[in-house]
């Protein structure tokens, strides 16, 4: 790939780029960089209130987001000729819920005036269960999201304590259903599997909390402790042990079990769904191709075969659009063969499968002997993963593409 690592003040896109804006799906989303707290495992790119000190605030985020949407619609405008209307909103973060719901309202009616909302467009927000509230669920409906994201992990005490998650073991499930009764038809729940010390019947123990609060949708994923974070750290010292792989496998054959046998589906790798109109559109979004327009520090954008993402820092992200600059940290323009892995890459995961007629005569061939091996069948013109295969997407992926 060709990256740029300072592209030049004011952010150009290529000519190129703006070739369709317009007729492929298109989405927002809006990064929320704020925690309460820094959970042990994560690398996001978020701060508490003492790491900005008086730098940033929420005040100063709004703004400097709000112009960073209203500059983003006018280059568009401007370039591609026509404003693309958004299909998707997503909020995350951080801790978006943080704002409260006239925060995210707030957020919400500056897409709405920069961009447009499609009728009918999924709009999702990330929450925490503790900063959540009947009367936060309320405002969100009032306000036009549509569905919301809570952050469960696990259902059990001491796997929370290890992840540094601050919420009681029941909140998540109650918080499911005070959306739920608010009136959102779309719930979902994430978890993470294969935290230290987690035990079979601790994953149990969530999937029945997930299944309890009937929410439409699950996400779930192993835990991936990233250089740089505590849990490294103690993972670097021997004070936490980390699963093997045939441990994560049994967690993951679990989790598709019960949720499986509940009516959850799963349309990607990590993500079930009650039917169609419970998957994420805003996900389906990025694995099919589409535009989007990233907003906030850190946050990573597409426009036509060109990935750009901002700075990280909010007080250094408020000071560049403040002084009229896209606040852009770096960018690549993706060739036609990087467009192709990917494509293979992320269609591969999806239960829709990856169409025959996007793979060359060599490509092919690998598909055809990985169909063989078991790990993925082919029909109608698709491959698709079986449930092995699953266990083993990321080595379907390099056995086809190397």
């Amino acid at each position: 790939m060709n990256i740029v690592a300072a592209p030049p003040v004011p952010f150009e896109l290529p000519d190129a780029a703006f070739d369709g804006v317009g007729q492929r799906p298109f989405g927002v989303y809006v990064h929320v960089p704020f925690c309460a707290t820094r959970c042990g495992y994560c690398d996001f790119n978020t701060y508490t209130a003492g790491e900005l000190g008086t730098s940033a605030s929420p005040q100063s985020w709004r703004e400097a987001m709000r112009r960073e949407l209203e500059a983003a619609a006018s280059l568009l405008a401007d370039r591609a000729g026509v404003v693309p209307t958004a299909d998707t909103v997503f909020v995350g973060g951080g801790t978006p819920s943080l704002l409260g719901g006239d925060g995210l309202t707030d957020v919400l009616n500056a897409v709405r005036a920069s961009f447009g909302l499609t009728p009918g467009a999924e709009v999702t927000t990330e929450s925490n269960p503790e900063s959540t509230s009947p009367e936060f669920f309320d405002a969100l409906l009032s306000a036009g999201f549509t569905r919301v994201s809570l952050g469960m992990q696990s259902a059990a005490p001491h796997v929370l304590r290890v992840l540094d998650r601050t919420h009681t073991p029941g909140r998540a499930v109650a918080a499911a259903r005070e959306a739920k009764a608010a009136g959102f038809g779309h719930v979902n729940l994430d978890l993470i599997y294969g935290t230290p010390g987690e035990r079979p019947e601790d994953l149990d123990s969530s999937l029945d909390a997930v299944l309890t609060a009937g929410v439409d949708h699950v996400s779930a994923y192993a835990l991936i402790v990233e250089d740089g974070t505590a849990m490294a750290r103690k993972v670097r010292r021997g004070e936490l042990p980390m699963p093997d792989d045939d441990v994560l496998a049994a967690r993951y054959e679990r989790i598709d079990s019960v949720l499986s046998g509940a009516g959850l589906s799963w349309y990607e790798v990590s993500n079930w769904a009650s039917d169609a109109d419970a998957e994420c559109k805003h996900n389906v979004g990025y694995w099919d191709g589409g535009d989007w327009w990233g907003a906030g520090p850190g946050a990573h954008s597409h426009v036509g075969g060109t990935r750009f993402w901002n700075v990280k820092h909010p007080a250094r992200y408020a000071d560049q659009l403040a002084s009229g600059a896209f606040p852009v940290a770096g960018s690549e323009l993706l060739t036609r063969e990087d467009r192709h892995l990917e494509e293979l890459m992320l269609k591969i995961r999806l239960r829709t499968g990856l169409p025959a007629d996007v793979l060359d005569a060599d490509e092919r061939h690998a598909a055809d002997q990985v169909v063989a091996d078991g790990l993925m069948t082919f029909a109608d013109g698709r491959f698709v993963l079986t449930d092995r295969g699953r266990l083993l997407a990321d080595a379907v992926v390099r056995s086809i593409a190397a």
